[in-house]
């Protein structure tokens, strides 16, 4: 029945235009930190060390997390028009499902942005003539990137069933990103969900280790997606969404 559901869900994303979001949006972090690399490869002289930092810059804390927000909106935009919440609660299927339908079309939409972050970065070190190989830690920062990614996935997703709007959950996302900043700046990264993907990404430190260990990244990521997993099934069961 989930396998279901989850088809429904990747039915909307057909011929959507949330997949400009998906191929714009890194394209424009790509650039400019690609930019910023080429301006000042005098100081930033590890290569494709520096400009996966530069990447990251932008990246983690101000498009993707954006980009999650668009996707996770756009999850939720259907029911939230011409009353449809009333046949989605009506159908015979757990509430839960409903929930854990649309985390997991965000989450594999998540995955395969992190790959085409992935491959702008190589294309960029390439029309940047950077030597040497491409970094071989570049899939383990994807895909703990993506473990961060997912569990704003969470969040958003709960931000978007519960505010009746496109824009206002997606802003959320462009102020949680920026204020990951400020909470791995305190030392706080690993308990603040936006922080996450920033960690994984090793976006202030390529080359050396996690800020956090990968157990305690997993750990809090589980945390998180079960908190936001009972918040969401919680507001669906007790609150009176069918009343759009």
């Amino acid at each position: 029945m989930l396998f279901k559901i989850i088809q429904a869900e990747q039915m909307k994303l057909k011929r959507s235009p949330v997949w400009l979001a998906f191929f714009l949006l890194p394209i424009l972090p790509a650039f400019m930190g690609t930019f910023n690399y080429v301006q000042n490869v005098g100081i930033l002289d590890d290569y494709w060390y520096s400009l996966w930092t530069q990447h990251t810059l932008f990246t983690c804390y101000f498009f993707l997390p954006a980009t999650i927000g668009v996707y996770c909106s756009y999850l939720c935009r259907l029911e939230h028009t011409n009353h449809n919440w009333n046949s989605v609660m009506t159908l015979p299927v757990p509430i839960p499902y409903i929930y854990l339908s649309k985390l997991f079309t965000a989450s594999v939409m998540v995955l395969a942005t992190q790959v085409w972050v992935g491959i702008l970065f190589i294309i960029s070190g390439k029309l940047s003539h950077l030597p040497g190989p491409v970094p071989p830690e570049l899939f383990e920062w994807l895909a703990y990137g993506a473990i961060g990614g997912i569990v704003i996935c969470g969040v958003q997703l709960c931000l978007s069933l519960i505010i009746r709007s496109f824009a206002v959950p997606v802003g959320i996302a462009m102020i949680g990103g920026i204020g990951s900043v400020a909470a791995l700046s305190k030392g706080a990264g690993a308990l603040y969900p936006y922080s996450l993907m920033s960690i994984g990404m090793r976006a202030n430190s390529p080359g050396g280790p996690m800020i956090c260990t990968p157990g305690q990244l997993v750990l809090s990521s589980v945390l998180f997606l079960g908190a936001s997993t009972v918040i969401a099934v919680l507001w669906l069961r007790n609150k009176d969404v069918v009343a759009a």
